[in-house]
């Protein structure tokens, strides 16, 4: 019998994931890539699901699960490429045992995100396959395909989606699951220790796979063109992934456009030239950065017409959208789509009773005692803290910064040098950059905002709940400089007391504001009444 389920593009690869046969699935909560764990979690018990520390310690334990022979799915969103880009990258050169994938969902027009990088940029670079699903129905359909084509390879294969597939939803007709892989470890040590005689061997054959890869993508049933005008057409379009839905939006057929779907690379280089040769020029729709543009302009010369957003007839930041590609393949719209009018703006904010708003207001009451008073923050909720009405922190870079650049900072005089850092991101990037502090005796106050979850992504599990006073001891901090204390408005006589001496200690400091997030204290309230 034929079962249709409506599901968003993330729980449509989690349940092609879990059809497919995984056996673990390893990811560090980031949006738009959560609800990928999060379906699994909560609906194939069978799968080893638990939180990881970061997105390099997810990635090597996909890699170990298919050393053993079974297969694996690493997700995260687009910058946590760049935390597990070691293992991502040497995991081409090792191979695999059985199957791996790496979902990478990427954030054009950063609506939850610090940049808008390209994850096909990273594929490329590893030289390993990468699959762009078009649509929730292909997302679910690529994983089994994903894993026979990992297999066949001996190679991961990096999945890229974006955030409106991610997060939108559509009925997906769905199969009979697949068993889990037996247990089977890798015999063979030669390409799994990557010393430097080992490892020039496994490049070469990689570079030597690259024709298998080309092969395959040429063959793919995911890059396919659509029928061919008569006579030579003005205009033929090559649409990627997601892209593919707003340029067939527009009615390409009707135009006299044909249109080349691209969902696999690399790209299927003789396709490309037989569209070129039916056309005069050629219409790049990618969401995300010009990697395909810049590629096809290579391949075809110098001299056939290119457009694309290197050309700006498609924007060169920001999402596709069926209106600028329509306008980009000569398609008007009589009413245009604008921006409600007279509608007042409403930023995001943390949440009324939220402990960090307690700790931001103590921030803010002591660092005005400091002309030269500094606040480095993180990635997380508390990032809110830049906004109104705190407007209390300086930075916020990247995951686990905030140590680090307090600690750079402070090196080149600034004092007070505050760093403020969650729970969650200090377990994930931060306790290397505490122990650098702490080993210089760096002059900084390092704020360990502790609300027992990770708050900003729906509250997930925090790796280090309970531990941060044993981490920052086992660092090396001096006990006496290790402070906690309950971010309330009662308290705040003693919390501002408590910053006052650690910023006037010359040495490294933490203090710790524990208080639960009040989303997750609501929801376990919620359900004990139930």
């Amino acid at each position: 019998m034929i079962q249709r389920k409506l599901l968003l593009g993330d729980e449509a690869i989690a349940l092609g994931a879990v059809h497919a046969g995984i056996s673990g699935v390893y990811a560090y909560p980031g949006t738009p890539s959560t609800e990928i764990t999060e379906y699994i979690q909560g609906h194939a018990p069978q799968v080893r699901s638990r939180w990881c520390t970061n997105e390099k310690t997810a990635m090597e334990a996909a890699l170990g699960m298919a050393y053993a022979g079974k297969r694996a799915l690493v997700c995260m969103k687009h910058v946590g490429m760049n935390v597990a880009a070691d293992a991502f990258v040497n995991s081409a050169i090792t191979g695999v045992n059985g199957g791996l994938v790496v979902l990478a969902a990427d954030d054009p027009s950063m609506h939850s995100s610090q940049n808008e990088q390209d994850s096909r940029f990273y594929g490329k670079f590893a030289m390993i396959p990468i699959l762009e699903p078009s649509n929730q129905q292909e997302a679910y359909d690529m994983m089994p395909y994903a894993y026979e084509l990992s297999e066949a390879l001996k190679l991961p294969v990096l999945m890229r989606i974006v955030t409106r597939l991610a997060h939108s939803r559509a009925g997906v007709v769905v199969r009979e699951p697949m068993a889990q892989r037996s247990l089977s470890p890798e015999t063979d040590r030669t390409h799994w220790v990557l010393l430097p005689a080992n490892a020039r061997r496994q490049y070469a054959s990689l570079v030597g796979k690259q024709g298998e890869l080309l092969a395959s993508s040429e063959a793919s049933t995911y890059n396919r063109k659509s029928p061919s005008a008569e006579g030579k057409a003005k205009l033929g379009v090559i649409a990627c992934g997601i892209g593919y839905n707003y340029v067939m939006e527009n009615n390409p057929q009707q135009l006299g456009i044909p249109v080349l779907k691209v969902s696999q690379y690399p790209l299927p280089e003789a396709a490309i030239k037989a569209l070129a040769e039916e056309c005069e020029s050629l219409l790049i729709a990618e969401d995300g950065q010009p990697l395909v543009e810049e590629q096809v302009k290579s391949l075809l010369g110098a001299d056939y017409h290119i457009k694309g957003r290197l050309t700006g007839d498609l924007p060169r930041m920001g999402e596709l959208t069926p209106d600028n590609v329509g306008a980009a393949l000569g398609v008007g719209l009589e009413q245009p789509y604008t921006a409600a009018q007279n509608v007042t703006p409403r930023p995001p904010a943390l949440c009324q009773g939220c402990g960090h708003r307690d700790v931001y207001d103590a921030l803010n009451k002591v660092a005005a005692e400091y002309e030269g008073a500094r606040i480095f923050g993180d990635i997380g909720c508390y990032t809110l803290g830049a906004l109104p009405p705190f407007r209390a922190i300086d930075s916020c870079v990247d995951m686990g910064a905030s140590i680090t650049m307090a600690k750079g900072a402070a090196d080149a005089g600034v004092f007070p040098s505050i760093a403020v850092i969650g729970d969650s991101t200090f377990t994930h990037s931060g306790m290397t950059g505490l122990l650098d502090a702490i080993n210089d005796n760096a002059n900084i106050t390092v704020i360990i905002s502790d609300n027992l979850t990770t708050a900003m992504t729906g509250g997930q599990d925090s790796a280090g709940t309970n531990k941060f006073e044993a981490i920052c001891l086992g660092l090396g901090l001096d006990p006496a400089h290790v402070r906690v204390v309950v971010p309330l408005p009662k308290n705040m006589e003693e919390i501002t007391r408590i910053i006052r001496e650690e910023i006037e200690y010359n040495g490294v400091s933490v203090i710790i504001p524990r208080r639960e997030c009040m989303q997750t204290l609501q929801r376990k309230l919620r359900n004990k009444k139930k």
